[in-house]
């Protein structure tokens, strides 16, 4: 017997019966996932006209030379709150801090919004903000939303909520809490003449870059003039904010360790919403993961555009190192990198810290992947033995369109060496059908692509047709090692580290599961017992 190890999403099978397999699990609850508790503080009384005409005409005025001038010659003297610094000449401390006001969260798209929500909160809750769940009390409502030029359908998701939100923003103009709406991240930066002249409803805008602006944007919002940052950085990685977990009960975590893309793909606005390819150092990912340790999560997956092309050059001594190993038949769109710490090394230190903690990591780039980082994932047992590996097209000459560097038989080699190095492996990838000049022929050489491969998951856009899997409020659910979805009863099992007692599984355990059906997206079975990555070994 081979089990295949998870933690929900893609689908591998142990033999031991038709349609049966076993599957590790790192075990999520299933029930109605826990809501934000609203706070019930009161609050804070609405200023007074005066005050607002005073912020008025100082933001109106602004700076001027001479200020500059005294800036220069006669340092200023820093201010004695730890959460504000370079403090803007037309705000005062008082204003920059949130004094409880309320914000209430909104994420769509993929998982780098999602550690952006996190990143946000954590930056607002230190500048003394209260986060809430009833849009009926909240001061600022802010929208993390995702461009994807793939999909029309992304950008007309959020013009819609924000109709939605236009009547309430109205009702609540006289109210003692009038409601200020923002949009963050990748729309913003895309969008942001448009988004601040349509129908006049967005207050504030902030690009990827510039989270660490919020409480003056906010500030200026509430006066009741537009705010925005789009401004990308070359340097920007948010290396030193602890994201804020949004659920208590969270037992994963995603960690940023790079941000943006030097790929420049054709048909992606990454490089231009995101900036430009800049990793984090080494140490704060690694802090930041022993810091998750500590809290009890079982599992981190490692984040980021093109993840595996890491490369921290924090460390002078590691600057003069040779230069990257791609893929074979792979190439670049920019100039070949040199020195720094990279992938491989990240992924053997954060394998380290916990060993009964699962590794993961997305999005990776199919030219990044060296013999070093296959051969980690094959001896780390709680490294994932899955990869996405993203081809977008099976037709060589899309695929040039496309700017990938790679035709389709260097991508179907590197399967076939991916399989040698890690034989249970679980492969899933993106496509794009419809692309710029794509003929027939370019469409079948794709889908007999998928056939050859034979993927686990295929994400396809903008044809993705997900099947949608109900389960009892009495089942629990848990992704496995190929990160598919797996269901199974919420009943009493073995405990192979307490032999004769019986227990019900619990958010982040590992428990064995024996597969007994599946779908395209699920798996279903019945839990054998609650285990450990170690003990779980024994089963390979």
């Amino acid at each position: 017997m081979h089990p295949l190890q998870c933690v929900l999403q893609v689908q591998k099978s142990l033999r031991w019966g038709p349609l049966a397999s076993v599957s590790w699990l790192l075990l999520r609850t299933c029930r109605a996932h826990s809501s934000l508790s609203s706070t019930t503080s009161p609050s804070p009384e609405r200023q007074e006209d005066g005050v607002q005409k005073d912020f008025s005409s100082r933001l109106a005025t602004g700076p001027t030379f001479q200020h500059f001038l005294r800036s220069a010659s006669a340092p200023q003297e820093k201010l004695s709150s730890p959460e504000v610094e370079d403090l803007p000449p037309y705000l005062t401390v008082d204003e920059l801090l949130g004094r409880q006001r309320k914000v209430y969260f909104e994420t769509y798209g993929c998982q780098m919004n999602v550690n952006d929500t996190e990143i946000a909160w954590s930056i607002l809750q230190k500048s003394g903000y209260l986060r809430t769940s009833n849009l009926q009390e909240v001061h600022f409502w802010l929208n993390f939303a995702c461009f994807d030029l793939c999909r029309e359908k992304a950008e007309q998701t959020i013009w819609n909520r924000l109709l939605q939100l236009k009547a309430l923003k109205t009702r609540r103009l006289r109210s003692r809490v009038p409601l200020k709406i923002g949009i963050l991240g990748c729309m913003a930066e895309r969008l942001k003449e448009e988004i601040l002249n349509r129908e006049k409803m967005v207050d504030l805008l902030a690009g990827p870059d510039a989270y660490r602006d919020l409480p003056r944007l906010l500030a200026v919002a509430e006066s009741g003039q537009q705010a925005a940052n789009v401004l990308l950085s070359l340097d920007e990685t948010y290396a030193d904010v602890m994201p804020v977990q949004t659920s208590p009960s969270v037992t994963s975590a995603f960690v940023s360790i790079m941000r943006g893309c030097d790929n420049m793909c054709s048909y992606c606005i990454v490089p231009f919403t995101r900036g430009r390819e800049r990793s984090r150092p080494v140490a704060s990912i690694l802090e930041e993961v022993r810091k998750l340790s500590e809290q009890g999560l079982k599992e981190v997956t490692l984040l980021g555009q093109n993840v595996n092309s890491f490369r921290d050059n924090s460390e002078v001594q590691f600057n003069n190192a040779v230069s990257s190993n791609l893929s074979r038949g792979f190439t670049t769109n920019y100039k070949t990198k040199k020195g720094g710490l990279r992938f491989a090394h990240l992924l053997d230190q954060v394998s380290r810290i916990d060993p009964e903690m699962r590794i993961r990591f997305t999005s990776p780039h199919p030219k990044d992947f060296p013999d070093e980082v296959l051969q980690l994932i094959h001896e780390r047992d709680n490294i994932c033995k899955q990869i996405h590996l993203p081809a977008q097209s099976g037709s060589s000459r899309v695929l040039e369109a496309m700017r990938r560097g790679y035709s389709r038989e260097a991508y179907v080699e590197l399967i076939h060496h991916i399989r040698e190095s890690i034989p249970s492996v679980s492969l899933s990838s993106d496509f794009i059908a419809g692309f710029c000049g794509e003929t027939e022929e370019d469409h079948l050489q794709t889908v007999s692509l998928l056939r050859e491969v034979q993927y686990n998951t295929g994400f396809l856009f903008a044809y993705s047709m997900r099947q949608l899997s109900k389960r009892s409020a009495n089942d629990l659910c848990g992704r496995n090692d190929g990160n598919l979805k797996v269901i199974f009863p919420d009943s009493e099992m073995e405990d192979v580290t307490n032999p004769g007692l019986r227990i019900r599984a619990q958010p982040g355990d590992y428990v064995l599961v024996k597969i007994s059906s599946a779908n395209s997206q699920t798996l279903k079975g019945h839990a054998i017992c609650r285990t450990t990555l170690k003990d779980f070994s024994a089963y390979s």
